[in-house]
């Protein structure tokens, strides 16, 4: 596990981390509670965070609270609180203040173990609940809901001035795939392109309902992103699925768009939408970016 403790004495710290590094735990130490906290939100491996709760610029509790919110945004993140003070309101608190487990200070090596074990169960739980609520069943993708959630962090990472660019994408005559070659190709279509679209690197995927898919791409510019597209374009062109009447060829159409100083998410997506409508008007197996003019003409 990636371990941060968090402790004003380095001799406690030093203790702890004798402990822990020979079993191949990856233990990272503070005295400032603040830099800690800032360490485990900016580093989702950590998935187990020890602090005594006598430590300061943030209170131990405090340290806690902060950390469960972390957990609570979709991460597994075990919290064990320890104090040399073991006493039913300190207990209390602890748990109260978001801790999952609490601990004596220093703490004895093989309890420590214990603990240790209990919270890789409990994070690897959290790690497949996560996993079962953020994923399309069919494709293996995200779902739309998590789809979004994750491009609203990008975007609030990018800021007004980053970049980031949405690619919106759809199986042409999907519903004469399953009319005249049944759901199971129908099925098969979906998770040939969703496994085409999962080697997008640096990429958030999603199906975000039916047949319909898109991608992320932070830090690229609509340049970029449109040689993405027009890559899966044409290798979706070479697909060939096996029906009962032989080889079933398809295509897909994209749509591009590109993040703009003060844009919202779903404005970002709308435009995407708008091209990709474009790109099936216009004939279908194409790539249509978007562009200002367009998207006012269709909003308005």
């Amino acid at each position: 596990m990636h371990i941060v403790v968090v402790d004003p004495s380095r001799v406690v710290l030093k203790v702890i981390s004798s402990l822990l590094v020979p079993r191949g735990h990856v233990v990272d130490t503070f005295t400032d509670s603040r830099e800690a906290l800032d360490f485990v939100t900016t580093n989702i491996s950590v998935t187990a965070l020890i602090t005594s709760l006598e430590v300061r610029p943030l209170s131990g509790l405090e340290l806690c609270w902060s950390a469960r919110l972390l957990a609570e945004a979709h991460r597994p993140l075990y919290i064990i609180a320890m104090s040399s003070a073991r006493n039913a309101r300190n207990l209390a608190e602890a748990l109260d203040s978001g801790s999952d487990d609490f601990i004596d200070k220093p703490p004895g090596a093989e309890e420590l173990y214990a603990r240790l074990r209990a919270a890789e169960r409990m994070t690897e739980m959290q790690r497949e609940l996560i996993r079962l609520a953020e994923t399309d069943t069919l494709s293996g993708l995200l779902n739309r809901r998590a789809f979004l959630q994750r491009v609203t962090d990008m975007a609030d990472r990018a800021g007004d001035h980053g970049r980031l660019s949405l690619v919106t994408a759809d199986i042409d005559h999907f519903k004469r795939i399953n009319d005249e070659h049944g759901h199971d190709v129908g099925d098969t279509a979906i998770q040939s392109v969703s496994r085409l679209f999962a080697e997008t690197s640096d990429a958030a995927v999603g199906r975000m309902g039916g047949e319909e898919f898109a991608i992320a791409l932070p830090g690229r510019t609509l340049e970029e992103a449109e040689s993405v597209a027009g890559k899966l374009r044409l290798r979706c062109t070479q697909m060939r699925l096996r029906g009962s009447r032989g080889p079933v060829a398809l295509t897909c159409s994209f749509g591009v768009s590109t993040w703009s100083e003060g844009e919202t998410v779903g404005s970002l997506l709308k435009r995407a939408d708008i091209a990709l409508y474009e790109a099936k008007a216009g004939g279908r197996n194409r790539v249509v970016s978007a562009c200002t003019d367009l998207i006012l003409a269709r909003a308005g």
